[in-house]
């Protein structure tokens, strides 16, 4: 297997090194992912077997060298992290002659809940739970809802957590007394019981499968001193499918450029966390109880898609 995620990460920790170990099978690591060093070691190692995010596939598919590598060993390829698009999987699969498999989880989870099968699956889908593990849809009103309908997705089985290490409101908050966890995805199962996921219910940015906490970004712009207000949304990337941006409102005198903060950001948090995209505005929207309204900031039309 090809490995090209950080071990850190629980998608490349369980199915990658642990798969491995547990299989007998040889693990290869590349360091950072550059879609011609990947391509190259699958030849070079004549690997089986690659896992990583969608981004790492829309990356290989489209690398103007790929024909002129050997990847015809390569026969299983693991998806997750985020949504696969139907295109890219099937364009893949073509192009490299293997079958791309996607699957569900989080760190709460163990990681997986839910897995496409190669003798059972439905591309654009998350599949069916793993075995010993049950998945529901939820709506507002803490009942299932019918096949076809959007609600929260919610998982119950061996491999969920305890609870949060010394969080017990944050525990009692997504894990039920009848041991459901509601992951705070959106999603729905259709008739034949493979899960969908439609979108993110709190404010996660999912930057190229990788998951980035606005509000950490944000405790690290209020430690500046000229940052009086800040928030931190995603917006809307070809191929990462999310970046970071924050918009900011300094203090009265205070000045600094878009590119002094981002530097200030980027030597405070992992790299792929920091936001691309800063803009300063003279006030942020809010409501009634003076909380900001992220979904009514106004992402400038001049923001277009920088490099990782």
């Amino acid at each position: 297997m090809i490995g090209a995620l950080p071990l850190f990460h629980s998608f490349g920790q369980t199915c990658g090194l642990n798969a491995l170990l547990a299989a007998g099978g040889r693990l290869s690591l590349v360091a950072r992912f550059e879609p011609g060093l990947v391509l190259k070691t699958i030849d070079e190692h004549r690997a089986t077997v690659f896992m990583g995010v969608p981004t790492m596939y829309t990356a290989l598919l489209h690398h103007p060298e790929r024909d002129g590598y050997d990847v015809s060993r390569l026969r299983l390829c693991v998806s997750g992290g985020a949504a696969l698009p139907v295109e890219v999987l099937h364009g893949f699969e073509g192009a490299f002659g293997c079958v791309i498999l996607e699957g569900y989880g989080l760190s709460e989870t163990s990681p997986i809940a839910s897995f496409n099968l190669p003798e059972a699956r439905s591309p654009g889908s998350i599949g069916r739970p793993i075995a010993g593990t049950e998945m529901r849809v939820f709506g507002e009103d803490g009942k299932e809802v019918p096949a076809g309908q959007v609600g929260e997705l919610a998982v119950r089985g061996h491999n969920v957590m305890k609870g949060y290490w010394r969080r017990p409101e944050a525990t009692a908050e997504a894990l039920g007394a009848d041991g459901w966890f509601r992951t705070g995805d959106m999603g729905r199962v259709d008739e034949h019981g493979f899960f969908f996921i439609v979108d993110r219910k709190k404010d996660l940015i999912i930057r190229g499968g990788y998951n980035v906490y606005p509000r950490e970004i944000e405790e690290v712009l209020y430690e500046h001193p000229v940052v009086q207000e800040c928030a931190v949304i995603g917006v809307p990337h070809a191929e990462l499918g999310e970046e970071v941006g924050a918009a900011v409102v300094l203090t009265g005198g205070g000045v600094i450029s878009a590119d002094e903060l981002r530097a200030y950001v980027r030597g405070r948090v992992a790299a792929y966390k920091y936001p691309r995209h800063i803009w300063f505005v003279d006030e942020l929207p809010k409501g009634p109880t003076n909380k900001i309204l992220k979904r009514e900031i106004e992402v400038p039309v001049s923001t277009a898609p920088t490099s990782r």
